[in-house]
């Protein structure tokens, strides 16, 4: 039988509150130092990989290729979530959320230093993809972790603003990506940057490792974990059942219908991360550095929205602030894009920022509200599996789709109507949701 979302915080053995605060913060900085390590790529396939390491063919097939690398690691990260989910499940979430990480510095430093395909041929491309698909293992391990590391030492009514500290990593990461972008454009010439700048962002990769060390040696397991070894210290271990097994059995409904609610969600942040940076350079000839500033700005203000949607939601309920933001990115998709399409950099600003507070508004619930579709023993599994099914659904394929939809129709109202594709499939999959909770 299917569980459903509650309001109401499990309860669990109270920590400390310095305990909590350095779990929170630790939470934090891993979610937007993994995020960074994942959202470098996306720049970085939008600006160069294309012309580095797949130089055959037209300009708009190198980075149909360029962007398909990109999707390749949201396909791993189910996968990472399931491995990462069963053994957190059962073995607790630190030791996961370590692993993750240590996986993510070595991918991404790995990236940073790979030869382009003029210098060793097709092995480029083939290295690429391979680190890529590390990356998304990486992220599909790490966001169950940092999630349940935050809300499981959540205090009573505080889940949503707890959870919303993991969410806050995405607009952190984002901004530094694009800062260290920035930087690296400003300090290199345009050869210089294809040459070896791009790659100085990569190598900051290396602060992962120590971020992994620091958690490994400073951080202890959750509380709900622990009441959960408790509960369950009657079985041996070997006799407990698979976390995975139980979730695709008797839960899967439950998965779908959080990745369907979350797919218009993720899709749409990237098209407007990378998609849109591809579009606005390559085809409306706007200048790099300036759309990469507004992408900063207006990920900035998600810093104080994300958190803001989830204290309301401790107050008012998951289901009605994340059904707000998904109705407002389906209202938003049209002037989003006329807008855009104006290539001005004031209009692509308005347009990308009130899109930017529809997304912060159904992301800051999001974590405590998947933390809540599932009992302890499972929810690392739960939570992630409904996670990464969006991500690849929705975020890996969607600036992939965005350039084929561009070229296909030669009008960025396809890439509106499929946003509004996406939110109807978000908001059936809320009212399911909803009329479970209201019905039990």
């Amino acid at each position: 039988m299917d569980t459903f979302p509650t309001d109401r915080p499990a309860t669990v053995t109270a920590a400390p509150t310095p305990h909590r605060r350095r779990v929170a913060t630790a939470a934090a900085l891993a979610s937007a130092v993994e995020w960074y390590d994942y959202f470098v790529f996306g720049i970085a396939a939008a600006l160069v990989l294309g012309d580095l390491y797949f130089p055959a063919g037209s300009p708009t097939a190198g980075v149909l290729a360029s962007f398909a690398t990109f999707a390749v690691g949201f396909l791993a990260r189910p996968l990472g979530g399931i491995v990462a989910g069963h053994l957190g499940d059962k073995r607790g979430r630190k030791p996961m959320l370590v692993l993750a990480l240590t996986l993510m510095g070595v991918a991404t430093t790995g990236i940073g230093l790979l030869p382009t395909y003029d210098t060793i041929g097709v092995a480029a491309p083939v290295l690429l993809v391979t680190l890529r698909v590390v990356q998304g293992l990486a992220v599909g391990a790490q966001w169950g972790g940092a999630m349940l590391l935050a809300t499981e030492y959540a205090p009573e009514g505080k889940r949503g603003v707890y959870g919303s500290v993991v969410q806050l990593g995405v607009p952190i990461g984002v901004v530094t990506a694009n800062s260290v972008f920035l930087l690296a454009g400003a300090f290199t010439t345009d050869s210089a940057f294809a040459a070896w700048g791009w790659r100085m962002p990569f190598l900051v990769g290396l602060f992962v490792l120590v971020l992994a060390w620091y958690i490994h040696t400073r951080v202890e397991e959750t509380p709900a974990f622990r009441e959960a070894e408790r509960t369950l210290a009657e079985k041996e271990k070997s006799e407990r059942g698979s976390p995975l097994r139980t979730v695709l059995r008797d839960h899967l409904g439950t998965v779908l219908l959080a990745g369907g609610s979350f797919a218009v969600n993720t899709a749409t942040f990237y098209i407007l991360i990378t998609g849109v940076l591809d579009y606005t350079t390559r085809e409306l000839g706007m200048n790099r550095g300036a759309v990469l500033t507004v992408s900063l700005c207006v990920s900035l203000t998600q810093l104080v929205l994300i958190p803001a949607s989830a204290a309301l939601s401790d107050r008012v309920g998951r289901i009605k602030i994340y059904a707000f933001g998904a109705v407002g990115i389906a209202v938003w998709a049209v002037p989003l894009f006329l807008l855009i399409d104006t290539g001005s950099l004031l209009w692509l600003a308005v347009g990308t920022f009130v899109a930017s507070c529809f997304l912060s508004i159904m992301y800051g619930p999001q974590a405590a509200l998947f933390a809540e579709l599932f009992t302890p023993e499972m929810r690392y599994t739960g939570a992630s599996l409904g996670y990464q099914i969006a991500a690849v659904g929705g975020g890996g394929l969607a600036p992939f789709v965005m350039v084929l939809l561009l070229e296909a129709t030669g009008t960025s109202m396809s890439v509106a109507a499929y946003i509004v594709g996406l939110s109807a499939i978000a908001l059936v999959s809320i009212k399911v949701l909803s009329d479970r909770a209201r019905s039990r």
